[in-house]
């Protein structure tokens, strides 16, 4: 079992699925735009006022120690670097080798939202019920 509750855990994929959909803000993005669609377009937009990346932050900041350890070990089960069976030494390895920036290297890793959920899959854990979108 993890120290993640099933419900944050499923936040936080979801939040990384939004933040991996936006898209750079291209220089001229408003000319030519529709204005009734405009609103729904912004929620893809990588601009500074989004607030889909500081809400990512704030769920991997806003957890404990264990917790953040879990989430690394998780991405890394979900990349492939670990397989089930060696989760208990992806939790070891996540535990002496956590990065100081960890948010930022969570959130700058490309598809966290896949590798988080095939890890808890590994371990026959599914989020899909708690996953927010």
């Amino acid at each position: 079992m993890l120290a993640i509750p099933l419900e944050r855990l499923g936040f936080i994929i979801a939040k990384a699925r939004e933040f991996d959909a936006e898209v750079p803000v291209e220089p001229d993005a408003t000319t030519g735009s529709d204005p009734p669609d405009d609103d729904e377009r912004q929620i893809l937009l990588d601009t500074p006022d989004n607030p889909t990346e500081q809400e990512l932050r704030d769920a991997i900041d806003g957890l404990g120690m264990p917790e953040r350890q879990e989430l690394l070990a998780l991405t890394w089960l979900g990349r492939g670097d670990y397989d089930a069976d060696n989760w208990p030494e992806a939790l070891r390895q996540a535990g002496q080798t956590m990065p100081a920036g960890l948010t930022d290297y969570l959130v700058g890793t490309p598809l966290l939202a896949d590798y988080l959920e095939e890890g808890a899959a590994a371990l026959d854990l599914s989020v899909e019920d708690f996953e927010r979108g």
